[in-house]
């Protein structure tokens, strides 16, 4: 009996990974929010525009990833626009209310919110980016539908 008391305490005292915006300390996500994604071949899977001149030495270097993909979120705003039904369409993803998620997306795509800017709620400061057609992580991995945010804007704290 002692010893599953004790495990449940050790269970609950585990500090959670939070992220905050740097610049006015808001929590953004939690450890809980973020979308794992597998790493993608580097930078042999960007177009080749985008690759540096030393390909070949960035290969033996597996790259970290300088963002974070997290779910959709209610606090979210991209530009003028609010993302305030984001959450509600997640429900709506998990119960297989398909018909309904896919008109409210047909109404975003018709309005032209395909994509925009993530902006923190309380400094309006620019987070990162959402796209629901996807994006590609720094790693080369593909994300869609991606809500990115820049680990350079965010703080990691425990909690």
């Amino acid at each position: 009996m002692a010893e599953a008391s004790s495990s449940q305490t050790e269970a609950t005292t585990k500090p959670q990974l939070i992220y905050r915006c740097k610049k006015c300390r808001r929590i953004v996500a939690s450890e809980e929010n973020i979308v794992s994604h597998e790493r993608g071949k580097g930078e042999s899977s960007f177009k080749w525009k985008k690759r540096s001149s030393e390909s070949w030495e960035a290969e033996k270097t597996p790259v970290d990833c300088t963002s974070i993909f997290v779910e959709p979120m209610k606090w979210m705003e991209a530009g003028t626009c609010k993302i305030s039904l984001i959450h509600f369409i997640c429900h709506k993803i998990m119960s297989n209310f398909t018909l309904t998620l896919c008109i409210w997306i047909g109404l975003e795509v018709q309005e032209g919110n395909v994509g925009d800017k993530l902006l923190c709620m309380g400094c309006n400061a620019r987070l990162g980016n959402f796209n629901w057609a996807g994006m590609q992580c720094s790693c080369g991995a593909w994300i869609n539908p991606a809500f990115q945010l820049h680990k350079s804007r965010l703080d990691e704290c425990y909690m």
